[in-house]
């Protein structure tokens, strides 16, 4: 499927050593994506552009979602730049894929996303606060560490969201 994410990148738990809190944050950002990635491509077909949710949201749509949340939280927001779409992954109020974009697609723009994020941060202090703009719609900018803190908290409840649709679609459970 990809390279970059192989479903078995370890736990980054909090006996391992990290070079510094930055790496922290990264590790667990790895993390997540590898086990969403490897958690959708344990589902089936079917099961990808299908909702098993009362909130309809589809596994593809729910990976698109993840891959725009990083874009507007670091490239948008934290460094300020112009995007040509910020809330592309959305129609209206909700999340959405179009008819061609494919797991491998979509897949293939998370790991763009994740060297994308990772180059931001490296070049950032974790103190360093965001860039004035329109993702703040007029409150201070947050710290790049706070960002990467609720990044995490995104895709833990996400990826805790994706956990029920695969028990639900194939009975797997667990990491």
């Amino acid at each position: 499927m990809s390279e970059g994410f192989s479903g078995g990148r370890p736990f980054p738990s909090p006996t391992l050593s990290f070079g510094s809190r930055r790496e922290v944050l990264l590790g667990y950002l790895d993390y997540f994506r590898d086990r969403m990635v490897a958690k959708l491509t344990d589902l089936p077909d079917d099961d990808l552009r299908s909702s098993r949710l009362a909130s309809g949201w589809t596994p593809l749509e729910l990976l698109k979602h993840l891959a725009f949340v990083e874009m507007r939280w670091l490239e948008w927001g934290f460094e300020g730049r112009r995007v040509a779409d910020p809330w592309g992954d959305r129609r209206g109020e909700r999340w959405h894929v179009e008819p061609d974009e494919t797991l491998e697609r979509l897949v293939s723009e998370l790991e763009r996303r994740a060297a994308l994020t990772r180059a931001i941060v490296e070049r950032h202090g974790l103190d360093e606060q965001g860039q004035p703009g329109p993702r703040w719609d007029g409150a201070e900018p947050a710290t790049l560490e706070r960002i990467l803190l609720h990044l995490l908290q995104e895709y833990a409840r996400h990826l805790g969201h994706l956990d029920v649709v695969c028990e639900l679609s194939t009975g797997l459970t667990g990491e």
